[in-house]
C-alpha cells in the first residue's frame, strides 16, 4: 500500500505500539526457521548495503517469483487481520495499519519493475506476464473486501472528530477515495465484472509492452559506407559502431530505435532518405500487421477501459482518470487545449517556415517531411542560439554522473 506518512524502518515499532488487533508484517516472518530457498533469496534478508540499496549482484531472475508470491501471501494475511479485527475501527488499527501492509511485496516489485524498465530480458518479461494478473487480483482482493471497506468508511465518516493532523486526515481521505475509485461501493455483480476487466487489462498491458519492445529491438539500419555517416559527430558514430559490433557487423555502423542511437542520428544525418527509414520505423512500431501488431490490443484496452469507467459511474475513461487530478474532467482539459491551440499552431507554423527555408537551401523541392523536422530544428539551435546538444552528452556520461552524485 502507499507509504504517505511513515517510514518503512518504523513499521515494527509502530505495529508493536498499536492498541488492539495484532498485525504481522511481511518482512518480519522471514527472520527465523526459513527454508533453504528463502535463505538463498536476498529478498528475504535484511539488506546491509549502503542506504539499504538492492544488492543487485546477488539478485537473480529466479528470486523474483517466489518473493513476489510470498509478498502477496503476506499482504493478504495482513489485510485480512485488519478486516477481521473485532475492535472498533480507528485511525491506527485500520488506516495506518493498512498503509503499512505489503512491505515485502513492495520491496520486490520496486526492484523488479525498475529492472524491467531499464534492463529487461526474456526471463523478466515472462515473469511480468505471470505477475501482472496476480497483483491485479491482489489489488481487487484488498479494495473489494466489504469488511475492510466498512472499517475504512467508519474512520472516514468520523474523521472530523478525531483531532488528527492535516497529513493524517489526508491519509484517511486518500485511502477512502482509493477504495471508492476501485469499486468498493459497487454491487456484487458489478464487482465481479470489474475483477474480470482488471485481470484482462493487466494482461493486455504487459502484452502491449512486450510487442513494443520486440518491434523496437527488431529494427536496425545498417550503414556500410562512410558516406552514410555524413553529418554525424564522433559520439554518434562511435555508438553506431558499438551497436553494429554487438550485432555481429564489425567494421560497420548500426542505427537502432533506442533513444541514444535514433535521436542523435535523425538530428545530425545529412541523408534524408536514411532519416526517413528511421522515423518511419519508429512511427510504425506495432502497426505492421505482424505478430507484434498492437491494433487489436489497443482496441480491447479502449473497450475495457470505457466499460470500467462506466461501471464506476463515469462517462469515459478520461473522466475517470481526471476525476482524481486537478483538471477533474475531459471537458476542462479540452477547454485548456483550445485556449493554447491557436497560439501553439502559430508558433509551429513559424518554426516550420524557418525549417523549410533551410531545407530549400539544401535542395528540398516539396513539403517539409516528418524526418526533416528534428534535423532542421537542431540546425536552428546551433546557428541561432549556439546550442549543440551533442556537446552536452559529455557531461552526462554514466561515470561523470556517478562522480557528481
Amino acid at each position: 500500500m502507499k507509504r504517505i506518512v511513515l517510514s518503512v524502518a518504523l513499521m515494527p515499532v509502530l505495529f508493536g505500539a498499536f492498541v488492539g488487533c495484532k498485525h504481522t508484517m511481511g518482512d518480519g516472518v522471514v527472520v527465523t526457521n526459513v527454508n533453504q530457498e528463502r535463505a538463498d533469496n536476498p529478498f528475504f534478508a535484511k539488506w546491509t548495503t549502503p542506504f539499504e540499496l538492492p544488492p543487485f549482484d546477488l539478485i537473480k531472475e529466479e528470486h523474483f517469483l517466489p518473493a513476489i508470491q510470498a509478498g502477496i501471501d503476506a499482504q493478504k494475511k495482513e489485510v485480512l487481520a485488519i478486516a477481521d479485527c473485532k475492535d472498533a475501527a480507528t485511525f491506527d488499527n485500520t488506516i495506518v495499519a493498512l498503509d503499512l501492509t505489503g512491505s515485502l511485496l513492495e520491496k520486490v516489485l520496486l526492484v523488479f519493475y525498475n529492472l524491467q524498465s531499464a534492463e529487461t530480458t526474456p526471463g523478466i518479461q515472462a515473469i511480468a506476464r505471470e505477475v501482472a494478473p496476480l497483483t491485479a487480483a491482489l489489488r481487487d482482493d484488498i479494495y473489494l473486501n466489504p469488511k475492510l471497506f466498512e472499517r475504512v468508511s467508519a474512520v472516514y465518516e468520523a474523521r472530523a472528530s478525531l483531532g488528527l493532523q492535516p497529513v493524517d486526515l489526508r491519509l484517511i481521505e486518500e485511502t477512502y477515495k482509493s477504495f471508492v475509485r476501485a469499486g468498493a461501493k459497487l454491487n456484487e455483480d458489478s464487482q465481479k465484472r470489474l475483477r474480470e476487466i482488471n485481470l484482462k487489462l493487466a494482461s493486455l498491458g504487459v502484452h502491449f509492452g512486450d510487442n513494443l519492445l520486440a518491434e523496437t529491438n527488431a529494427f536496425g539500419l545498417l550503414l556500410e559506407s562512410k558516406d552514410d555517416l555524413a553529418g554525424l559527430d564522433a559520439s554518434t558514430v562511435a555508438t553506431a559502431a558499438q551497436d553494429a559490433a554487438k550485432a555481429g557487423h564489425q567494421g560497420k555502423w548500426l542505427v537502432t530505435l533506442s533513444y541514444p542511437s535514433m535521436w542523435p542520428f535523425v538530428q545530425q544525418s545529412t541523408k534524408p532518405e536514411l532519416r526517413k527509414k528511421v522515423i518511419e520505423a519508429y512511427a510504425k512500431r506495432c502497426d505492421n500487421g505482424n505478430q507484434h501488431d498492437n491494433n487489436e490490443i489497443v482496441a480491447q484496452i479502449v473497450k475495457l477501459r470505457i466499460e470500467k469507467a462506466q461501471l464506476l459511474g463515469f462517462k469515459s475513461w478520461v473522466d475517470f482518470v481526471l476525476d482524481d487530478r486537478m483538471a477533474k474532467t475531459g471537458a476542462n482539459v479540452m477547454d485548456l487545449l483550445n485556449q493554447v491551440w491557436e497560439p501553439a499552431i502559430a508558433v509551429a507554423q513559424k518554426e516550420a517556415a524557418e525549417y523549410l527555408a533551410l531545407a530549400r537551401k539544401d535542395g528540398l523541392k516539396g513539403d517539409l517531411n516528418p524526418w526533416d523536422w528534428h534535423y532542421y530544428a537542431e540546425k536552428v539551435r546551433k546557428e541561432e542560439f549556439g546550442i549543440d546538444t551533442s556537446e552536452l552528452r559529455q557531461y552526462f556520461q554514466l561515470d561523470n554522473v556517478l562522480k557528481g552524485a
